[in-house]
Formats: C-alpha cells, sequence, structure tokens
C-alpha cells in the first residue's frame, strides 16, 4: 500500500456537486492498493498513520498523534500512486490492484481506522472527486508499506 498523508485544517471530497465526506483538523490520506497487498498490511499501514506523532505540542514539537488532538480522517481511494512512469510520457497502472482487491482493501483500511479514530470520512470509490482540503504546515509525508 502507498499513502499520501496531509495535515489539514479542513478538507472534503465532492462528487456530482455533493459533499461525500468532510473534516475538521486532522489527514486527509490518498490510499493506493496493489494486487499484492493484504488485510496484515492495511493494519502495518492503519497503524503507522494514526499513531504518527506529527501534531505540535504545547512547546512545538511533533509529539502529539491524531488520537491525542481529537484529529479526524478523510481518506481518498487513489490507485494513481502505483503509476509507473519509466517508459514513455503516459504512465502505466498495472501494478495498482485490481478493482476487487483495491475496494476490498480500501474499504478494511477505513474499518481499521476507526478502531484509533471516531470520524473516518471517505470518498466513493472509483467515483470522479473533487478534493478540497486546507494544508496545515504544509505538513506531508509519503509512506510505502514496503519501506515501513
Amino acid at each position: 500500500m502507498r499513502s499520501v498523508v496531509q495535515v489539514v485544517q479542513h478538507a472534503s471530497v465532492t462528487v456530482d456537486g455533493e459533499v461525500v465526506g468532510k473534516i475538521g483538523k486532522g489527514f486527509l490520506v490518498l490510499l493506493g492498493v496493489s494486487e499484492e497487498d493484504t488485510e496484515a498490511v492495511a493494519d502495518k499501514l492503519c497503524k503507522k498513520i494514526c499513531n504518527a506523532r506529527i501534531f505540535a505540542d504545547e512547546n512545538g514539537k511533533t509529539n502529539l498523534s491524531l488520537a491525542d488532538v481529537g484529529g479526524e480522517l478523510l481518506v481518498i481511494s487513489q490507485f494513481t500512486l502505483y503509476a509507473d512512469c519509466k517508459k514513455g510520457n503516459r504512465p502505466s497502472f498495472t501494478k495498482a490492484g485490481s478493482h476487487e482487491t483495491a475496494t476490498r482493501l480500501y474499504e478494511y483500511f477505513m474499518k481499521k481506522c476507526r478502531e484509533y479514530v471516531p470520524v473516518v470520512e471517505h470518498g466513493i470509490f472509483g467515483a470522479d472527486m473533487k478534493v478540497e482540503l486546507l494544508n496545515d504546515g504544509p505538513f506531508t509525508l509519503m509512506l510505502d508499506t514496503d519501506q515501513l
């Protein structure tokens, strides 16, 4: 799995002009799934994201987690995180998980995140989504479970 985690003051996702997910302070997570990914991989990434101590404490040190600050999650499926741009000018997406695998693990990932964070919002898998956010910092992490 691959993810881009952005600290936000607020974020929302709209499909066909309707807001389908919206959060206040927290993380916007763009989530990519490969065909090799499993529930164990999703567990690992979920734990890493939800326990990441990247919010500032009273001394300005990045020492607080999402739960410590009452933060929320907005999770957006993003198969393009598995783009292969080595050849030519058109990316290949053959490393991205199949629709079935990606859907199942996307749903599982969100279910696991709810064990750490009470508010987990999401987009609509496979839809044309419009995402709005206000970066805080900006503070952005790229996490790949192959490197965790």
